[in-house]
């Protein structure tokens, strides 16, 4: 597939479904033995999946200056190549101070649910900002 400069509404909402159905499927059983080692691995991986459903996105119109999309894509290079430690990607301007998560460099990445909601929500906000 080509780089994408557009998505349409219909697919971006249409990802926000799929994401929160999966989030309320964890709410339904969050809370029940278990589920407490379930969660980072839980939400990790749906950083995974986030990034994936706009993997094609433009890197020129996701800007490299440390915003939501750029949070994602270096989240999931971390999870995926440095053993799920935060990892730095020279060509981002990635501050802690100002991201959504605040990790630095070499921090274990462990998302939980409300990370995951306020990383997931600024990411579509900049999808739809971006991309649409």
């Amino acid at each position: 597939m080509l780089a994408a400069n557009k998505y349409p509404k219909d697919y971006v909402d249409a990802c926000r479904r799929r994401i929160d159905l999966q989030v309320a499927a964890y709410q339904r059983v969050k809370g029940t033995p278990g589920t407490d080692a379930f969660e980072e691995q839980f939400f990790n991986n749906m950083v995974l999946v986030l990034d994936y459903l706009f993997v094609h996105r433009t890197r020129a119109l996701e800007l490299k200056d440390g915003n939501p999309l750029n949070e994602v894509r270096v989240i999931c290079n971390s999870l995926l190549q440095n053993d799920g430690r935060m990892g730095k990607d020279n060509s981002i301007k990635l501050d802690p101070a100002t991201s959504i998560l605040g990790l630095h460099v070499g921090d274990e990445i462990v998302l939980d649910e409300p990370g995951f909601a306020a990383l997931s929500h600024a990411f579509f906000a900049d999808i739809e900002r971006k991309f649409m």
